[in-house]
């Protein structure tokens, strides 16, 4: 990608992928097909009086952009863990002909650890993602997708909390090497399952929430943990002329998360992006294709 596509300027569209043909796929046009899975989502938890959350750039965007972060090139939301099972059965029972989804409680070939604890995806289209350690191994497609992730009890002390994301980190091991020789390592991936849910039982009257420690990725002593009265309530906020839940103090969510630099500051009476431009660029895609289920040839 050139370093010219991803200059930010008002009405300038990113570039997220250049075809051999010359053809190019702006990031715009995979924001209307995120917005087809969000928006049934959204009536999917509607109907099911089920309350998600917009969460990390997702939330941000909120903020900054009322939508989208232009060089964004995913969507993140999260679901209270108490209302994870009956989340399921309400996308097994609702969830619209267009669409389908991967999680560990319906395919035992999900990662566990993979990040999201479940993916949204869109039929007839499909997205290569930057991943080099645990690659899609459910064979309902690569859709297309919307990130969705348990929100979950955390330990008020830290470093119980970093012991239990240790045992975590260990079976993470086990879990890439067998993954990587196509041996589905159901045996360490139900153990994190299991202890993600021992975890969240035992910290159930704590009041802090954020990422399961079934997710490993996060630097040591420094996961993204929140007090949960500044999470929840939910509130409805505009996203791309629509309205989506986040974070019931979002603006104090985001600076614990991101530094108190995140939002956009006035200059001269008018709010600019604080993220330098060399960094404003699409990060987590290696391919796509939105008129197909493969690469487009």
């Amino acid at each position: 990608m050139n370093k010219k596509d991803c200059i930010d300027k008002t009405g300038i569209d990113y570039v997220l992928k250049k075809y051999e043909d010359g053809t190019k796929l702006m990031i715009s046009q995979l924001h209307q097909e995120i917005l087809t899975i969000m928006d049934e989502i959204h009536r999917v938890c509607k109907k099911n009086h089920i309350k998600y959350c917009l969460i990390a750039g997702s939330a941000l965007g909120i903020c900054n952009y009322k939508g989208f972060i232009p060089w964004d090139d995913d969507m993140d939301i999260s679901i209270e863990r108490k209302d994870w099972k009956r989340f399921v059965k309400a996308m097994q029972k609702d969830l619209g002909d267009d669409f389908y989804f991967d999680c560990y409680d319906i395919d035992k070939r999900y990662n566990t650890i993979s990040g999201p604890t479940m993916k949204v995806r869109k039929k007839g289209t499909y997205i290569e993602e930057v991943n080099f350690l645990l690659k899609n191994r459910c064979k309902r497609g690569d859709g297309v997708f919307v990130d969705v992730i348990i929100y979950d009890n955390i330990h008020e002390n830290k470093f119980i909390d970093e012991l239990c994301r240790t045992v975590v980190k260990i079976n993470m091991l086990f879990i890439v090497l067998l993954d990587n020789l196509h041996i589905n390592p159901i045996p360490f991936k139900s153990f994190v399952y299991w202890f993600s849910n021992k975890y969240s039982r035992m910290c159930e009257n704590s009041k802090l929430v954020s990422q399961p420690i079934s997710v490993p990725w996060e630097k040591f002593l420094h996961e993204p943990v929140f007090l949960k009265r500044d999470v929840y309530p939910v509130k409805l906020y505009e996203f791309e002329g629509r309205k989506y839940y986040s974070y019931n103090n979002i603006e104090k969510v985001l600076k614990e998360w991101y530094g108190p630099n995140c939002l956009k500051r006035l200059e001269n009476g008018v709010y600019v992006e604080t993220l330098p431009i060399d960094k404003r660029k699409p990060k987590h895609i290696r391919d796509i294709n939105l008129d197909g289920e493969g690469p487009r040839r």
